[in-house]
């Protein structure tokens, strides 16, 4: 299979349609509108659907009708696009409904700035919308992965009929790198006819499916949101994924962090290997479900006198790696969140004075 270079946001718009995403729903916002630019040309070349919403609030529920039907569909949008749509995310995480979403995160809060940000890691994993409610959240570090992640995100989506998000960040959209479609993960809907509103005469059923959120009965609703409790179980225990490197042998810190910051920091940790120096570095690639074991394991190795969490925030990702350590180790946090990306020689400084 050969490589072909592209544009993060086109790469990603590409896997949908490789994937078997026929139906592209958005609205433009910066830095991710390439996505929607590049869709509205190549939807129709492949018989499928790009339709512009008047607002991220009236794309969210084009999502929640095309996916209560059965159809596989998908957005992207960045921060404040999300929170736009984070009403139509609970009622399709409540729904039970399938729909994969993009963020490529700019920086907030508020406007803030369209360069690069990680600010929406709690708006992610804890909810963002109304509601007990999770979406599996992947975090990719490279243009490869994001093509990989949202190709085996539709699935995902259909396995645990939920929501699930890509989360990544303005340069993830906007850098340029070689990437292939994998042909295995291209894959079709499964088993929408035991759930979806795709006619009873289409599945030849005598039984009619109802897609909602609504349960007015106390009971009920405690009864169904035990039902979706126990599908985020279920996604702890079967979907973490998660990348350790360079924690073969003893390290004296260990590193938290995820998506393009974890790339500084793994070139960080090789030229501090370089002086002799040596960190471990635990890079979450699912952000729900978190490592949690596999950071507690990471940080409680003998020769580890700390971890750092490294960021491009204020500190969000930290509270979760905090809660992960238990304190058996100091927890600090460095990070940066107007659109600067610290540089390799920053973390190398942060990592000596912390050692």
């Amino acid at each position: 299979m050969s490589k072909v270079l592209m544009k993060g946001n086109e790469a990603i718009g590409e896997a949908a349609i490789r994937a078997g995403c026929l139906n592209y729903f958005a609205y433009p916002i910066t830095p991710q509108s390439e996505v929607a630019e590049y869709l509205s040309k190549r939807m129709p070349e492949v018989g499928g659907v790009f339709l512009q919403g008047e607002s991220e609030v009236a794309v969210g529920y084009m999502l929640f009708g095309a996916s209560g039907c059965g159809e596989r569909v998908f957005t992207t949008s960045s921060s404040p696009g999300i929170s736009l749509m984070s009403e139509a995310i609970s009622y399709i995480a409540g729904a039970q409904c399938p729909v994969v979403f993009v963020n490529i995160i700019r920086g907030g809060p508020g406007l803030g700035g369209i360069l690069p940000s990680q600010g929406d890691y709690f708006q992610a994993v804890k909810g963002g919308g109304h509601g007990d409610y999770r979406m599996l959240v992947m975090a990719p570090a490279s243009v490869q992965e994001a093509v990989e992640m949202v190709m085996e995100a539709f699935p995902l989506a259909e396995k645990y009929r939920n929501p699930v998000m890509i989360l990544g960040d303005g340069l993830i959209g906007q850098m340029m790198e070689p990437v292939e479609f994998p042909e295995h993960l291209a894959t079709k809907p499964s088993n929408k006819d035991a759930w979806a509103t795709n006619g009873m005469s289409t599945r030849n059923s005598d039984k009619s499916n109802l897609v909602k959120s609504l349960y007015l009965d106390p009971k009920a609703l405690n009864d169904h949101n035990l039902l979706l409790k126990s599908k985020y179980d279920r996604m702890r225990c079967e979907e973490v994924r998660y990348e350790a490197y360079n924690t073969e042998g003893d390290y004296g810190l260990l590193i938290v962090s995820y998506g393009t910051m974890s790339r500084v920091c793994r070139t960080a940790i090789d030229n501090l290997k370089a002086q002799g120096i040596e960190v471990g570095m635990i890079r979450p690639k699912t952000l729900f479900p978190f490592p949690e074991k596999e950071i507690l394991d990471a940080a409680s190795r003998e020769s580890c006198g700390m971890v750092l969490s490294i960021e491009m925030s204020m500190g969000q990702m930290v509270e979760d790696v905090d809660r992960c350590v238990k304190g058996r180790r100091p927890v600090k946090w460095y990070g940066k969140c107007g659109g600067e990306v610290p540089t390799p020689e920053e973390i190398m400084d942060v990592v000596k004075e912390h050692l």
